[in-house]
């Protein structure tokens, strides 16, 4: 079986390098494992997902939310992305069913109820903007308001980093998670890398 290869593999020593300030970390998270759920959010199956996941299916709009290793992250009225650890290329192993099954058979037998539990973990990668300056270096591409009050810790948002469609996500009051399509890995580190030259001292 071939290595699997992330799309930012070869980053990882630029991104030590942007980082060697200490106001700024750039890093790759790959491979996560990424699940989109749509379902009626007040239908029985809502509530069983989020008993399956020992939390609610967040119901504010760009509301995000954690239960352990798992984030679900609200997309829109009745589409919610869970994002949880990498699960492996493997199914069906020793360590059970993937996220993706459970889910799925967790909605089952709820009748009348439609659901859509869809693997999507292939269609993103997770880069991790933190540190003191965070807030300033995705401020240069994002129309936002990243103000703490606005976009802190449990708050997520569809929107545009230097004209790249990316999910951003505040995980703590400095580290944030950005989302971006595979196909625009590239792009988006190599913007991020770009910006973060004025912190590098």
């Amino acid at each position: 079986m071939a290595e699997r290869r992330s799309p930012l593999a070869g980053f990882a020593a630029r991104f030590e390098a942007a980082g060697a300030g200490g106001r700024l970390r750039l890093a790759e998270l790959p491979f996560l494992t990424q699940i989109n759920v749509r379902v009626h959010p007040e239908g029985r199956a809502a509530g069983r997902i989020g008993r399956a996941l020992g939390v609610p299916l967040p119901a504010e709009p760009g509301g995000a939310v954690r239960s352990g290793d798992l984030t679900v992250l609200w997309l829109g009225p009745d589409e919610w992305l869970v994002v949880g650890p990498d699960e492996g290329e493997d199914e069906g192993d020793a360590r059970g069913p993937g996220l993706r099954d459970r889910l799925a058979e967790t909605a089952a037998g709820t009748a009348g109820d439609h659901v859509s539990v869809v693997d999507v973990s292939a269609q993103r990668t997770t880069l991790v903007v933190a540190g003191a300056r965070s807030r300033d270096l995705l401020a240069h591409g994002c129309a936002l308001d990243l103000h703490p009050r606005v976009f802190g810790p449990g708050r997520c948002a569809q929107t545009l980093l230097a004209r790249a469609q990316v999910v951003l996500v505040a995980r703590e009051a400095d580290e944030f998670w950005v989302l971006c399509r595979a196909s625009f890995a590239g792009y988006t580190a190599e913007w991020l890398l770009d910006a973060a030259t004025e912190y590098v001292t």
